[in-house]
């Protein structure tokens, strides 16, 4: 995903003159093609998140579309009273990209990992937050940020995330997708986490389970109407996030369904009050803290089979 959105970056800053990129002492090899390209428009803060932010804020003020790029748990939680007085309550057209969703960075500890971004940064007014399954839909993500006057927060994994979509894949704000359909369960999904929820879908269908998969690109603004729908034409809902539970995927949908009172068998999979468990691989890292596939389906057969 990575690698898409710098790509997507370098084509919209060939059309535009006003895209600058901006990073926290990181990113620097990624970004090569783009600094020499464009070496007035490639600005590296070093480790000085909350300044990069206040900076981009400046310059939003002066007409130009600034993309702050570093890791995500350290932009959304150092620079956070910076995007919420700078460019929040200023309504500042700046773009916050945010690399290492979840715990992608397995290794590297609870410190690196983005368990909590979304719940931050969904609080926030005037704020959407796109949190992308794919390298292609990482681009178009990309490209729709920079078409919104305001605030936006993109969340991003790093290293070969797989493709889920065709090149033909026709992206828009706030509409999830259903990739695959079924009435047994609605199982809601964003983020890089959707490749372990695409296989629980394979392992269910052999179970003979039919399971609608939702992905929820943007978090917000949420896709309401796909949500009722889906949770009226199903048997259980279950929202899947390598996130914690509290305030992100989960919450966003528990609130659409008990807001409309729709009554539902629902399970909510990610970290539940914890930071993440363990050190390793980041598929260890899934299997350690109940995010694998196998995971996922002994949940949602769970949430089916309840009274």
């Amino acid at each position: 995903m990575r690698n898409a959105y710098i790509d997507a970056l370098y084509e919209l800053a060939g059309r535009d003159c006003r895209v600058l990129a901006l990073v926290a002492d990181n990113g620097a090899i990624v970004y090569d093609k783009f600094r020499a390209a464009y070496p007035g428009r490639f600005i590296n803060f070093g480790i000085a998140e909350a300044n990069m932010i206040g900076v981009a804020a400046g310059l939003a003020s002066c007409g130009k579309v600034p993309f702050a790029y570093t890791i995500a748990s350290f932009l959304t939680m150092r620079a956070f009273e910076q995007i919420r007085n700078d460019v929040c309550m200023q309504r500042m057209n700046v773009k916050i990209v945010g690399i290492g969703a979840g715990f992608v960075y397995s290794n590297l500890g609870a410190t690196h990992h983005a368990t909590i971004d979304m719940s931050i940064m969904r609080a926030l007014p005037g704020m959407t937050v796109f949190s992308p399954s794919g390298p292609i839909e990482a681009r178009k993500i990309t490209k729709e940020a920079a078409r919104i006057d305001g605030p936006v927060y993109i969340r991003l994994s790093v290293g070969g995330s797989p493709e889920i979509y065709e090149a033909g894949y026709e992206f828009e704000t706030g509409k999830g997708v259903i990739l695959r359909d079924g009435g047994d369960a609605a199982i809601f999904t964003t983020g890089s986490i959707t490749t372990e929820v695409l296989k629980a879908h394979g392992e269910l269908k052999n179970m003979g389970i039919n399971a609608r998969v939702v992905n929820i690109h943007t978090i917000k603004p949420i896709d309401k109407d796909l949500i009722i729908d889906s949770v009226s034409k199903t048997r259980a809902v279950i929202t899947v996030e390598e996130h914690s539970i509290i305030g992100g995927l989960g919450s966003a949908v528990a609130e659409v369904i008990a807001e409309n009172g729709i009554a539902a068998r629902f399970k909510r999979i990610g970290l539940n009050g914890v930071f993440a468990g363990g050190y390793g691989t980041y598929d260890d890292m899934k299997e350690r803290n109940g995010l694998s596939a196998n995971a996922i389906v002994r949940e949602t057969i769970d949430c089916i089979n309840k009274n």
